[in-house]
């Protein structure tokens, strides 16, 4: 049985199933099929090769055998030609069309005897072009072979090297439309991988718009309300909260050109450092590692998105009184002694990073409930 997705069409050119059974079975509409292959200009100059038999009919008996022949050859001849036009349709109009041209050829045999070999190239390549590879290769030099034995043994040289002359061309007709199939089908994988990676280039810069311009405006408020709140009792503190807002904007800027060129780089060691102000600003009590074993890039990149997002959903969400960071070589836990997330609570920042924790080979936890929530990454343990 064939794979998912395989056809059984291997020919001179092919359209999609679809296309092959829409071709209307007629004269008109295999010509149109034969130009459309790209290989009527190939199957026209072998039709030449027909003369021979024709000669040796009217040499050895001429009269109305060799008239008729002569007709049969031709209308061969023209079956040949529109072969690769048939080579469009789909397989049970092939197989009846491989099996037609077979009958004219037996119905020749005993007008033209063992001359009738003389037309072993044009049969090669009729099974090469008509049946799938996987069958065309058997069929093809099996038959080959027996017009080369039939044509020693009955004396016909000719005949037996024209047997070998046709399995060469059938086989490298062959592979070239293998060949053809498969660039076709790597060019069309190749498109696909390009839609796929536009898709996944819109999925990140929309993930890392998100953990970045989230993280960023939720500092923002959190800066903006206390300036106002120290307008008016301590200007020179409302000033400081001023300063870190504009330094805020400006960093959030750079961050967003960046990923956007693909160039943004995170890193565990300056999240933490910035979830220290962040925390502080808002009042809550954090308690930050000093010192983190060591990382590979990748994964202090990984490590600072997610402590990123948690404690962003902290400043949001926890209204707590103290959080917590805890950094190893295989895990980073952000964990709060909050209210717990709010159900109902969008989770789209969770649900991007759990997807890039994911495609990293590692797994996402997050516990949530009344005594606070914590949200760690564990790599190597990749459900």
């Amino acid at each position: 049985m064939q794979a998912a997705g395989e056809t059984d069409r291997e020919t001179w050119v092919h359209g999609t199933e679809d296309e092959d059974a829409a071709r209307p079975l007629t004269p008109r509409g295999i010509l149109r099929a034969a130009r459309d292959s790209g290989g009527l200009a190939f199957s026209i100059p072998p039709v030449l090769f027909i003369l021979v038999p024709i000669v040796f009919a009217w040499t050895q008996s001429p009269g109305p055998a060799a008239a008729l022949a002569t007709a049969m050859l031709l209308l061969y001849g023209a079956m040949f030609v529109a072969t690769c036009g048939i080579g469009l349709y789909p397989l049970r109009v092939r197989l009846l069309w491989l099996a037609l041209c077979t009958l004219v050829l037996l119905a020749l045999l005993p007008l033209l005897g063992v001359n009738v070999l003389y037309m072993v190239m044009f049969q090669a390549m009729t099974h090469v072009l008509l049946l799938p590879w996987r069958w065309a290769v058997p069929s093809m030099l099996g038959v080959c072979l027996l017009v080369l034995v039939l044509a020693i043994a009955t004396g016909v040289p000719i005949a037996a090297g024209l047997a070998v002359m046709g399995a060469v061309m059938a086989w490298g007709i062959g592979a070239g439309i293998r060949q053809q199939m498969l660039q076709e089908q790597l060019e069309a994988a190749q498109r696909r991988n390009a839609v796929l990676a536009v898709a996944a280039e819109r999925e990140r810069i929309g993930r890392d718009l998100h953990d970045l311009v989230g993280h960023s405006l939720t500092s923002l408020i959190i800066s903006a309300q206390l300036a106002r709140r120290l307008l008016e009792t301590d200007p020179p503190a409302a000033r400081d909260q001023l300063e870190h807002i504009e330094g805020t904007v400006r960093q959030a800027l750079a961050d967003v050109r960046a990923t956007a060129s693909g160039m943004q780089t995170v890193r565990a060691a300056t999240e933490i450092a910035s979830a220290r102000t962040v925390l502080a600003t808002v009042g809550i009590r954090a308690e930050v590692p000093t010192a983190l074993p060591p990382l590979h890039d990748d994964l202090a990149e990984l490590f600072g998105y997610v402590i990123r997002e948690g404690v962003t959903n902290i400043v949001r969400h926890s209204h707590a009184g103290s959080a917590a960071i805890t950094v190893t070589e295989d895990t980073v836990t952000v964990a709060d002694d909050g209210i717990g997330i709010p159900h109902g609570a969008a989770r789209s920042g969770l649900r991007g990073l759990e997807a890039r924790v994911a495609l990293a080979g590692g797994r996402l936890e997050l516990r949530s409930g009344e005594d606070g929530t914590a949200l760690t990454a564990r790599m190597g343990e990749a459900s």
